[in-house]
């Protein structure tokens, strides 16, 4: 029995039109499935909690974006008994690109009926208040500029124009271009596994990957791999807003790396605390305002389709 949890507003309505022609396709291979649509926002955690919390071995398919996949995440209740599959319907699509997804729907669901490759994932979790509160996460969680570019991202007109025309993925470059006039650097320290704090004075941003990519393709942590219980920690500062921006581009290939002023760091646990409140993310899903937060990988994997 297949589980599909679909956003039918994914990219602009694209989304319930697309799971039309997927129904079709599940009904002529005669596939044992139910399906729930989503109504409103985390609505899809709510159905996730509501299919897994019996406590049996579910298999559950989104269609949808990053959000959605987050959404869902965030509502299983023991991920260690659940495979994942994923139909990317999204701006970005993040998630899909490390696993090189078929872009193609029909395609997708076709390797989800007839999976040749399964993977036991990471899935992170980001923690604020001092542990009070927490969310999972399957890309990247982070604090500052990349932050406030996905939260910018959630209510631009932009996006939604994007979409329309299929180049939604330049909706998160387009804000990164305006966020980062407006930005206004600041004090940030970063700790590694109980190490040692590490002090930036002005700081950009921190960010904290399981997955390569985030915003759209943008490859910040060009080797994280979801798979290796491993966290890979970028963080960006003491650069002038110019060379930052020169620097934008470089990272859709990863190569920004290679250049002073970007940190790269690998552990288990990461603690960021920044002198101001900034905005925070988990895979684009936007976070009030925090001075400190921790990130981790969960004990627990999902499986995950993946070819």
């Amino acid at each position: 029995m297949y589980d599909f949890i679909v956003n039918p507003n994914a990219r602009s309505g694209l989304g319930g039109r697309i799971w039309k022609e997927l129904e079709q396709l599940l009904k002529e291979q005669k596939a044992e499935y139910r399906v729930h649509f989503t109504k409103y926002q985390r609505h899809a955690s709510r159905i996730a909690e509501e299919i897994t919390t019996d406590g049996e071995e579910h298999t559950i398919v989104v269609l949808g974006g990053d959000g959605t996949v987050n959404e869902v995440l965030n509502g299983i209740t023991e991920l260690s008994k659940v495979t994942m599959g994923y139909i990317p319907m999204g701006s970005s699509n993040d998630f899909a690109r490390y696993f090189k997804m078929a872009a193609e729907p029909a395609e997708c669901l076709t390797r989800i009926l007839h999976p040749k490759k399964i993977v036991d994932m990471n899935v992170g979790i980001m923690s604020y208040k001092n542990g009070e509160k927490s969310r999972r996460y399957a890309v990247s969680t982070g604090i500052g500029f990349d932050a406030a570019v996905c939260h910018q991202a959630v209510i631009s007109k932009m996006k939604v124009f994007l979409n329309k025309i299929h180049l939604g993925k330049l909706t998160y470059l387009g804000i990164a271009l305006s966020r980062m006039i407006a930005l206004r650097p600041g004090k940030m320290r970063v700790r590694l596994d109980d190490g040692e704090w590490i002090e930036y004075d002005r700081a950009y941003f921190a960010t904290a990957m399981n997955h390569p990519f985030e915003g759209g393709g943008f490859k910040f942590c060009p080797d994280a791999d979801p798979c290796d219980d491993i966290l890979n920690v970028t963080v960006i500062s003491g650069l002038p807003k110019w060379k930052v921006l020169c620097l934008l581009p470089t990272a859709f290939k990863g190569w920004h790396i290679r250049f002073r002023g970007i940190d790269t760091y690998t552990c288990k646990k990461v603690e960021i605390d920044s002198e101001q409140a900034l905005p925070v993310h988990t895979d684009g899903e936007p976070v009030f305002l925090q001075r400190k937060m921790t990130a981790a990988l969960e004990l627990d994997k999902i499986r995950l389709i993946v070819g």
